[in-house]
């Protein structure tokens, strides 16, 4: 993609109502605009960045679960047969159609998820089930702050089990707490599971996974030893007993809030590790909260009906974009990991119009576009700063400098964004470089 083509409204000044780094970094590399309180345009920077996102997350719960679509808007009914249509409370956006019936915009989906299964499930042969959407969501927060790491308005992955018994239910819960760790991993992003409580969704077992970063809206401990765990090191058989993996994450201390011990914690001495942390994934186990007030049932084994257990498990995709940002940038702008960043290149030309600079530079593009690399090719006649600035503030990975000089020794320069180093080499070895 070439920038001159490109919609990238950068901002030298940052707006005044961002009062986070991901807020302000966002709006300044042009990912996104606000619409109203809590409700945002995503532009292509962004946006691209937050389809990465989603396709992580989608290809690891593909491994445990089966993708769905269901609609945004829920009718108030399903919410009266669970209970919870009048217990959610003001950020439930309800809406009357023309019909006088009465509709929300669905901030979850378990009542939408078991009456699809009750409708279509009969017999304990077609359990256990997992199902999952990514769909946007609406919480009518009463103080929308922080960009899109407190919006009205989000993009959700949430999965839904379905189990004939307790034992079958836990699998499923260990299932997507590994999926959890290995999707977060994948963005480059040191999650810690910690025990946590379950608010409106219910139920009795409940972890949240959060990040360490200064603008959290929890206060955590740990032991040290959870920063350095690879989740993904060893390969996972999810159709295997998975509680003593399960048990071998979660052995050591980890509380957030009021779920931490100080005697706990003061017995770790050197090994705790304390600071603010932002939550960007949770998962419940509630039984039969949700499937007994629906009648969502099934016949077992032996001709007599039961009631099924269920779990759900949320990831806030679009949070998510912002809690990398918290998690990875510096004062000059944002630094990408590169699973997700928007382009994994971008090449400077310093001198559009000079023939061996815009040949270099056409080169280098068309050899990386060719191997599959996405690059932003900055081609605009603009002073040399003001690229450089442009490309540390939406924090490509690499960035190919090419300039007269370079040229007339046949080099080019490659610059690392997350190491700030710089090499001169040749465009065959930037290629070969930036394709291996």
């Amino acid at each position: 993609m070439r920038l001159s083509r490109f919609f990238l409204p950068t901002l030298k000044e940052t707006p005044a109502e961002a009062q986070i780094v991901s807020h302000r970094l966002m709006l300044r590399a042009g990912m996104i605009r606000q619409s109203s309180a809590g409700i945002y345009s995503w532009l292509p920077l962004g946006f691209r960045v937050l389809k990465k996102i989603e396709q992580i997350v989608r290809e690891e719960q593909d491994r445990i679960g089966q993708e769905m679509l269901m609609p945004t808007i829920q009718p108030a009914d399903l919410w009266r047969e669970s209970g919870r249509y009048d217990a959610y409370g003001p950020e439930m956006l309800r809406i009357t159609d023309r019909h006088e019936r009465d509709m929300l915009y669905g901030p979850t989906n378990e009542e939408q998820i078991t009456q699809i299964f009750r409708d279509s499930v009969r017999s304990y042969r077609d359990l256990p089930k997992m199902l999952y959407h990514i769909q946007w969501k609406f919480r009518d927060e009463v103080r929308p702050r922080f960009g899109v790491m407190r919006g009205r308005e989000f993009l959700m992955k949430d999965a839904y089990s379905f189990d004939l018994d307790y034992n079958e239910a836990r699998h499923s819960y260990n299932q997507q707490f590994i999926a959890y760790l290995r999707t977060f991993q994948r963005m480059a992003l040191k999650a810690i599971p910690m025990q946590a409580e379950s608010g409106p969704i219910g139920g009795d077992m409940s972890h949240e996974f959060v990040i360490l970063a200064e603008t959290g809206e929890s206060e955590i401990g740990c032991h040290k030893d959870y920063l350095g765990m690879d989740w993904t090191a060893a390969g996972i058989d999810y159709a295997s007993d998975l509680q003593p993996i399960i048990d071998g994450f979660t052995a050591k201390y980890a509380a957030t809030d009021d779920k931490r011990d100080a005697k706990a914690e003061k017995a770790l001495a050197k090994d705790l590790v304390t600071g603010r942390a932002i939550e960007v994934g949770h998962i419940f186990y509630f039984g039969k909260k949700y499937s007994k007030a629906m009648n969502a049932i099934v016949t077992g084994p032996d001709g007599n009906d039961v009631t099924v257990e269920m779990g759900s498990y949320g990831i806030g995709v679009s949070r998510l974009v912002g809690a990398v940002i918290e998690a990875s940038h510096d004062d000059a702008g944002i630094i990408w990991p590169e699973p997700v960043a928007p382009f994994k290149v971008g090449i400077i030309n310093l001198k559009p119009g000079d023939k061996a600079c815009d040949k270099a530079c056409e080169d280098t593009y068309d050899n990386l576009v060719q191997s599959g690399i996405e690059v932003l090719y900055d081609d605009r006649e603009a002073r040399a700063g003001a690229k450089f600035a442009d490309m540390d503030l939406i924090g490509l990975p690499w960035q190919v400098v090419v300039g007269p000089r370079g040229i007339e020794k046949g080099l080019v320069e490659i610059k690392g964004r997350k190491s700030g180093e710089r090499q001169e080499i040749s465009i065959l070895s930037a290629v070969n470089r930036l394709t291996s």
